[in-house]
């Protein structure tokens, strides 16, 4: 039997990694490091300061493989994500084959493990499709709705009154439905194809990080600026994370 831990980091910030999560990375005898591409290097570089800091076991190895591209062309966004998973299953596949007789591996995982991130599907995956035998455990971690409302100064919800936690993608089609909507994944940036100006929002990108950029304020008011603010620093970075809270209402109001 082979031990697989799927590690929750933080959103980028090392000292965000929890007691539990640094002591799991010192029981692995592996940590699988994902790398992107040239464009993405930073964040390859994020995992490495963490080992750099916290594996203090002597032995462990780190392992870096190369994480395919999504391909969409003459696909639907669910085939997409489906054949992407089939591939990264493969490799996470060899991964697991290549550890020892009860040896343990460990995945690093941005913000939380059971938060908009697939590591747990496709191990799941990989134990469903193969002849693997391993178990595995998740560790949690910080994720970046807790960060953002840090940086805000803000509960993410209204008392009394629900939240929702979606994607850009929805957003756009629906619209905003409840009182306090979590945006995530947001390429599109459709806050500012919402029709409701009188709307707030508490926006952040690189949370946790030297590079955090928060803004907030009526969305009629800022949306424009997220805007400029946003493609600036994509361009800078060659990369962004971003994440808001688009919020309707005040405690006790209804």
């Amino acid at each position: 039997m082979k031990h697989i831990l799927i590690i929750g980091i933080g959103t980028g910030n090392p000292e965000h990694l929890t007691i539990q999560a640094i002591n799991a990375m010192n029981a692995a005898d592996v940590i699988f490091l994902p790398v992107k591409g040239a464009g993405k290097e930073e964040l390859a570089e994020v995992r490495r300061e963490i080992c750099e800091r916290y594996v203090t076991r002597p032995g462990i190895r780190i392992t870096e493989f190369q994480v395919p591209q999504r391909q969409t062309a003459e696909r639907t966004y669910t085939q997409s994500v489906d054949a992407w998973h089939g591939e990264i299953a493969h490799i996470y596949g060899e991964l697991i084959s290549s550890l020892p007789d009860d040896g343990s591996g460990a995945f690093l995982v941005w913000g939380d493990p059971s938060l908009y991130d697939s590591t747990i599907r496709i191990i799941e995956r990989v134990q469903r499709e193969g002849s693997l035998d391993f178990d595995c455990r998740v560790i949690p971690g910080i994720t970046s709705i807790q960060v953002l409302a840090a940086s805000h100064k803000i509960p993410v919800n209204l008392v009394g009154k629900p939240i929702e936690i979606t994607t850009g993608r929805r957003l756009a089609r629906d619209g905003l439905l409840t009182d306090s909507t979590i945006v995530m994944l947001d390429g599109e940036q459709a806050f500012a194809k919402i029709d409701d100006p009188d709307a707030e929002i508490f926006w952040g990108a690189y949370l946790g990080t030297k590079d955090e950029i928060v803004r907030s304020g009526r969305l009629g008011d800022i949306a424009a600026d997220i805007l400029t603010l946003r493609a600036e620093a994509r361009q800078r970075h060659g990369w962004i994370m971003d994440i808001y809270l688009l919020r309707k209402g005040r405690d006790f109001e209804g």
